[in-house]
């Protein structure tokens, strides 16, 4: 009797959105043994009495699973999700930085907890909605991995040729690798990203044809934990609102603000301008001090206070991860992004004193201490770290 040849299993995290729902088909049709987990999660309607999302969603996975014909876990990661995420964010708002929970997400929840809760349960590869793909840099990758990913024979970071990189979606309006740089090669041999090589429009369209009850489902807007509530009104349940002042580049107090550790480097809205005229601009948050919750703001393309030199800033990176496990060169151009969906600035890099650098060759605005900047090496993300200092050139 001819034995039956064992299809290799993915747990792929279904969220109840039209992407996961589209990986998951994708995935069962290449051949996998798909099963799909939803992840609770940490949902501030639990705690505050109010309308929870987190059903909705669940619901909506199931009816996916069961379109397809798969099982559907659900994992409880609510303690990890509050400790690793909002905990995070809100000391970070405290300390007057500016979090990155969708990282702080993907590194402890997405490709931490659960991709260690499904390599325990025996899965082969865990598998996401992300919107990135992932090269396999081996000169004969089998045909399984050719079917979900682009196969490469390159040479990947100084002197390793065999492993994984990352790279921007095939649609770049929706390109999620800016919130992947912490991974490593240990998580990325047991991942998967189907639909990377999709735009959002396509994705939708397989949905349409693979049946599925969420190919018109709207994509989810903002932090998921916290539903439609504002993000400082949430932040007012945790960190007390004190009026302060807010001052022109100049030092001049030109209005108020209910609170520093509210507002982020580049926000526009929430503080009230007083000494305005005819003439003024919208005013943006250059710089603040939480010390003295104090806020100081100006113009569009304003550079602001820690600029020292035109065209050229200095930052240094903390957490830093490199994808391949090899640091960039010093003598080569790259590009930086400092926040989701943002401009890409050409950048050099150093290492000092076991410290990261990073020169900035175009002026960048708007950096926010807790950021992460990201590296890109043309469409490969190479890594990155946490904005620790930004530092004046001498």
């Amino acid at each position: 009797m001819k034995s039956v040849e064992k299809k290799d299993k993915v747990f792929v995290g279904l969220s109840g959105g039209v992407d996961s729902s589209v990986a998951a088909a994708l995935l069962q049709k290449r051949g996998y043994e798909v099963v799909g987990v939803f992840i609770k999660i940490w949902d501030a309607a639990d705690d505050w009495g109010v309308k929870c999302t987190w059903r909705e969603e669940r619901r909506d996975a199931m009816r996916v699973a069961a379109r397809l014909d798969i099982p559907l876990l659900t994992l409880d990661l609510t303690r990890e999700y509050k400790r690793s995420v909002v905990d995070y964010m809100i000391a970070e708002y405290r300390a007057g930085r500016t979090p990155n929970p969708d990282v702080m997400c993907n590194r402890q929840i997405k490709f931490g907890a659960f991709f260690n809760w499904a390599r325990w349960h025996d899965a082969d590869y865990v598998a996401t909605g992300h919107y990135v793909r992932g090269d396999h840099l081996t000169p004969s990758p089998s045909p399984k991995e050719r079917g979900v990913c682009s196969s490469f024979s390159l040479p990947f970071g100084e002197g390793l040729r065999v492993g994984w990189r990352l790279r921007i979606a095939a649609d770049p309006a929706k390109d999620q690798s800016y919130f992947l740089w912490t991974l490593t090669q240990a998580e990325l041999r047991h991942c998967l990203f189907p639909i990377g090589d999709y735009q959002k429009s396509e994705v939708r369209r397989l949905a349409k044809k693979f049946g599925l009850s969420t190919a018109d489902k709207k994509d989810s807007q903002g932090l998921c934990f916290i539903g439609d509530w504002n993000l400082k009104d949430f932040l007012r349940r945790y960190i007390k609102p004190k009026k302060g002042n807010v001052l022109n580049e100049s030092g001049a107090i030109i209005g108020e603000h209910e609170g520093a550790w509210y507002y982020t480097i580049g926000e526009r809205r929430g503080f009230t301008i007083t000494q305005k005229t005819s003439a003024d601009k919208p005013y943006y948050v250059v710089a603040k001090d939480v010390e003295k919750n104090q806020l100081i703001v100006g113009h569009a393309g304003t550079p602001g206070p820690a600029v020292s030199r035109p065209g050229s800033k200095l930052i240094t990176l903390a957490d830093v991860n490199w994808i391949s496990g090899v640091g960039p060169t010093a003598d080569k151009i790259y590009q930086a992004q400092i926040r989701y969906r943002g401009k890409l600035y050409r950048c050099r890099l150093s290492l000092i004193n076991n410290q990261t650098k990073l020169i900035f060759l175009d002026l960048p605005e708007a950096i926010a201490l807790g950021q992460s900047a990201v590296i890109y090496d043309g469409e490969i993300m190479l890594g990155g770290g946490v904005i620790d200092a930004i530092l004046p050139l001498c």
